[in-house]
Parts: structure tokens; sequence; C-alpha cells
């Protein structure tokens, strides 16, 4: 198996879109970046809740990506890993819209970018099923 590599946040945005979630055309890549500046984060997610956490490595902060924190009561996260072993990614989020130019989200993809050796990969993504969902976008 051939792992997909990466040298900057463009590399990753490339890779998320090219996911397609669901099903469906991501729109929109929205890198995180955490209130202090930094871009480096530890991971957690879960799957079958569809949520996700980050916690910055410069500052400690933590931040719910997209609508995870009304899931994360009932959500068991696991810590992301790349395959090399690396535990701090840059992080993406793919959001593909609904079609129907509300703006609105239908699909969230959480993409990783190893700061270890750059492996590219999509961590997890959910289903949104409400509307509206359109501020999703600025919950990165």
């Amino acid at each position: 198996m051939t792992l997909e590599r990466g040298e900057d946040f463009a590399d990753l945005a490339t890779y998320v879109t090219g996911y397609r979630a669901g099903g469906y055309d991501v729109a929109t890549v929205v890198a995180a970046v955490c209130g202090c500046g930094g871009r480096a984060f530890a991971i957690g997610v879960d799957d079958e809740a569809g949520a996700a956490e980050r916690l910055c490595a410069a500052c400690g902060e933590a931040a719910f990506i997209a609508d995870s924190a009304d899931y994360w009561e009932e959500a068991v996260p696991e810590q992301c890993a790349c395959p090399c072993g690396g535990e701090l990614f840059e992080v993406g989020v793919g959001f593909a819209g609904t079609g129907d130019g509300t703006g609105d989200v239908r699909w969230v993809s959480v993409g990783l970018r190893c700061l270890a050796d750059g492996v590219l990969g999509v961590y997890t993504d959910w289903k949104i099923d409400y509307r509206p969902s359109a501020g999703l976008i600025g919950m990165v």
C-alpha cells in the first residue's frame, strides 16, 4: 500500500477535496488555526458520534470541529496517529454543500497531514442532516 504524502496545506486541501465523503463534492477546505496562531494539533475523533476535537500543540487549547460539541458527551474519542507513529497534524476540514445555493453544509470531512512524515488522510467524516448549517464552515 502506497501512502500519499503532502508538503503543505495546499496538498492537504487537494487530498480532502478528492476524498468526496458520502459521495459529495467538497466545496470548501478550511485550515484549522488556533487563536495563538498554532497550526499543529493532536486530534481526537469518534466516527460513530460524528465528532472531532483538536488540541493545539503550542498552547494546549482545545476546540471542537464543526458541530462536534453537540455530540461530544456521547462520543468515545480515539487519538489519531499516523502509521509512522506521529500524533501531531496539520488539519484541513472539508465541507460539502447541499448544492441549493444556501451555503448549507451536507457533509464534513476531517483531513490530516502528519507533521512527522507528510502522510495525508481523512480520519473521520460525518453527515449533517439539519439546516441552517452554513455556520459550521467557521467552526474549524
